[in-house]
């Protein structure tokens, strides 16, 4: 859809349901992968620190939500990612890659079995990045069998993440849920409200958005490495959802906290960790291929894997005051270009510079010293394991 304005062709931007939401709480938008999106509220440090301490919430509305169901969905589904979805049990979320032929991602994304496994028809979410959901729902489409139907429900159905220490007790104090037995990457349905007779517990179903009527998908997963949720509801009712978890002691939190704390974790980002031109192999996520199964691309992460990759990401880390790499800083080794930053910038935790970068091999090694090209002046860099911050033990 485009407006035109004299000669110049302007692009709509989308926008999710909470978009009143965020102007009422006074949220910078921008536009994002064709979205309008709030990129901060009150502040990227204050949110990023308030998901790092207490519970911070998301507009994650943006991303595709996908629905593949079908008698040859998981086959479909297996055949063109790295995941083997023939085993994905119910409840269960996987992520993975969408590859193209030669193995360099397309996207990543995560899978999620909705229906109970009983019956012969399975269910799954598929969710996407925003910028990629619409190429991958048309390849999906064009190799599903008769038997497998594809539907995207963005706007009918959007996600909300909430994320921090405190995000569990949050959602227990205002929905009444118990989420302790919710495991890691484990998905479960939740009743809306209290004691709603309309609705029942636990994963059953699997049609989207018709299962969200009294309920609430409730996916234990994130992109903050913090213990966090992420919320599968239906467009109409996330605005007084959001504002009842802010009002609850959430922090809203827009694009600009997302990036950076992802960053911290060194999670990739679609279209700067990889856009075509990098594997799974390549980007260190040889843990989420499952090699039990045959996939587009397939041979390519083989042999890389058997032969080890050219070029492997690292995260490097700065200790220069006031050295903040950005994308496409360019990396030296004696004076040498050997590679350019994909992602940087400053660490709201660790209060200095850190970057994700693909670098030959023989740079790759923890402890290796190169330099950034940074306005003009070589500062010197390191080597460092990933993730940049520890893990954080989640609550009992």
């Amino acid at each position: 859809m485009t407006e035109v304005a004299g000669d110049v062709p302007r692009v709509k931007l989308l926008q999710t349901p909470l978009i009143d939401f965020h102007r009422a709480h006074g949220a910078h938008l921008v536009p994002f992968a064709g979205w309008e999106m709030p990129l901060y509220y009150s502040g990227i440090i204050a949110e990023h620190m308030a998901v790092r301490t207490g519970a911070g919430l998301f507009d994650v509305g943006h991303m595709g939500i996908l629905t593949v169901a079908g008698g040859t969905a998981a086959a479909l589904l297996s055949r063109r990612t790295t995941i083997n979805v023939e085993k994905i049990a119910p409840g269960q979320v996987k992520y993975g890659f969408f590859l193209q032929m030669g193995g360099g991602i397309v996207d990543d994304l995560l899978i999620t079995r909705l229906d109970a496994g009983a019956g012969p028809t399975p269910s799954y979410l598929v969710v996407p990045n925003a910028g990629r959901a619409f190429e991958i729902q048309l390849i999906l489409q064009q190799h599903r069998h008769p038997d497998t139907t594809i539907e995207r429900w963005n706007g009918h159905v959007t996600i909300l993440a909430l994320q921090g220490p405190r995000s569990r007790a949050l959602l227990e104090k205002e929905f009444g849920w118990s989420l302790a037995a919710l495991g890691f990457y484990r998905s479960r349905f939740f009743p809306a409200e209290r004691g709603d007779p309309g609705a029942h517990d636990g994963t059953i179903g699997g049609a989207l958005p018709g299962d969200l009527a009294h309920r609430i998908l409730v996916s234990r997963t994130g992109y903050t490495g913090e213990l966090g949720y992420e919320l599968f509801l239906p467009g109409d009712r996330a605005s007084a959802v959001a504002d009842r978890l802010v009002q609850g002691g959430a922090l809203a939190c827009g694009l600009g906290a997302r990036d950076t704390l992802r960053l911290e974790k060194g999670y990739l980002l679609s279209g700067q960790e990889f856009l075509r031109n990098r594997s799974p192999i390549q980007a260190g996520q040889d843990r989420f291929v499952e090699f039990d199964h045959p996939f587009v691309g397939r041979e390519t992460l083989e042999a890389e894997q058997k032969e080890g990759p050219a070029e492997r990401l690292v995260g490097l880390r700065v200790n220069s005051e006031g050295a903040v790499p950005r994308h496409g800083t360019p990396i030296h080794r004696a004076g040498q270009p050997i590679g350019t930053v994909t992602s940087g910038g400053l660490s709201p935790n660790l209060h200095v510079g850190i970057a994700l970068a693909y670098l030959p091999k023989e740079y790759t090694q923890p402890g290796t010293r190169v330099e950034l090209e940074l306005r003009g002046r070589e500062v010197p860099a390191e080597v460092v394991p990933l993730p940049f911050l520890p893990a954080t033990k989640a609550p009992a």
